[in-house]
């Protein structure tokens, strides 16, 4: 089921040209088109579909340092940093605060994990520490967690609202300048010389020299229309909201087999942590000496899955040409069916752990599709043999959270500022 997203409302036309260009209206989209217009840069922002219609508005909601590859906990310690200021400043309520986030060390092995991860994060800023069974028990009052063998705690961590943050951060894009054009899809680049000169839409050619492909899901199948590798991977999230729950916990909690955050409405967004399907798919095959080392580690938290996306994404094309309909017209919003399998899982093992959750009474469920790398993290920056071309796509799940340090690099690395954070980790090349 679509989830319950804040409207915005755009009624700008086409421009005819713009200095930059954004292709996408997720959430790194918008947060891109946020700092590239406060810093007074033309920007156009074009969407296919619906401001923030896609993962960004059906991801968990957290916003975190803790347990993030050693290369993302930097651009993650900023965006704790810009979400502080966006709420205090941006003129309407993100719901962001730190209001802390946990992860359940069920056995001896999972204490050890996160030690060996906090030794190494440590070294990078990351500001967590280990509890211990009697801190769990003050802090979690209403969970067994007293069975856990410890557990590891980032106080400086938090929340927001997906179902809101992306339009709230596209009006005050507007509010800077920024053009947002929604309802229109970009079918492709036009290129002279090797050189970006501007996008082909479904309305026109617009006329732009920089172009950012923040296509999430979608990035693969525009990069290889232009014969560009992208190697990502798609894989199905589920996630239930219940109604209100007064008194319940307010640190958000990640174990094996659930996870939870209280949401502004008082209610609960809950998932189950390692039960996310991965489709099999023709980019499976494409892909697969990419993904062949991360299976057994970034891959332990997927379940493949092959359905009828296969046969969907087999008979879609790969290259098409500018002057017709684009695989990106045929399907504006990606909006796969929840797996109630999954969720009914997550709920039982929540239950057990809290019996606070008993009396759930859940309005609505929903699934999102994320754009995973083979290393789990994101590609920000220029595409070197496409020169004009940027990234900000394979967030893996962590887009939400870091889209406000990863728009304010990006467009760092456009107008040539001083680098919010070393870029190097996030380089396409490396791909």
């Amino acid at each position: 089921m679509y989830p319950h997203i804040e409207p915005f409302n755009s009624h700008q036309p086409l421009p005819s040209s713009s200095e930059v260009t954004i292709i996408g209206g997720g959430i790194i989209g918008v947060s891109t088109a946020y700092w590239l217009a406060s810093r007074g840069i033309p920007v156009t922002l074009i969407e296919k579909g619906e401001i923030g219609a896609e993962q960004s508005s059906r991801n968990w909601g957290w916003c975190r340092s803790m347990g993030r590859d050693v290369a993302e906990i930097p651009l993650a310690l900023a965006s704790l940093r810009l979400w502080d200021s966006w709420q205090n400043k941006i003129g309407e309520d993100l719901g962001f605060q730190r209001s802390g986030v946990i992860y359940a060390c069920e056995t001896p092995k999972q204490l050890q994990q996160q030690q060996d991860w906090l030794a190494s994060a440590s070294t990078y800023g990351a500001q967590a520490r280990l509890l211990d069974k009697p801190e769990l028990q003050r802090m979690l009052p209403q969970s067994s967690a007293c069975e856990w063998a410890g557990a590891l705690y980032s106080p400086g961590d938090g929340r927001a609202e997906p179902q809101r943050a992306s339009a709230i951060i596209a009006r005050a894009a507007q509010r800077l300048g920024a053009t947002i054009v929604t309802g229109c899809a970009v079918r492709g680049l036009d290129i002279e010389a090797g050189q970006v000169r501007g996008l082909y839409t479904e309305r026109g050619l617009l006329r732009s020299s920089q172009v950012v492909l923040a296509g999430g899901a979608w990035s693969t199948l525009l990069c290889a229309n232009l014969g560009l590798r992208l190697p990502q991977l798609k894989v199905v999230a589920s996630v239930l909201r219940t109604a209100p729950m007064p008194g319940g916990p307010e640190l958000a909690v990640g174990a094996s087999r659930y996870a939870f955050r209280k949401r502004q409405d008082g209610g609960y967004s809950i998932a189950q942590r390692n039960g996310n399907l991965a489709p099999i798919t023709p980019d499976s095959f494409r892909y697969l000496r990419d993904f062949l080392p991360a299976l057994s580690k970034q891959f332990s938290e997927v379940r493949l899955r092959l359905d009828q996306r296969f046969i969907d994404e087999l008979r879609q094309p790969r290259h098409w040409p500018m002057d017709s309909a684009s695989p990106f017209e045929h399907c504006r919003v990606l909006d796969p069916q929840p797996s109630t399998a999954i969720l009914a899982e997550a709920q039982a093992a929540l239950i057990k752990a809290f019996p606070f959750f008993r009396d759930m009474r859940i309005e609505q469920s929903w699934a999102g599709v994320m754009d995973v790398t083979p290393d789990a993290i994101p590609v920000i920056g220029p595409v070197e043999s496409l020169p004009g071309l940027y990234l900000s796509t394979g967030y893996s799940g962590h887009g939400f959270g870091i889209a406000p340090g990863a728009g304010h690099l990006l467009a760092d690395l456009i107008d040539g500022s001083q680098p919010l954070v070393d870029p190097s980790p996030f380089a396409y090349s490396r791909l």
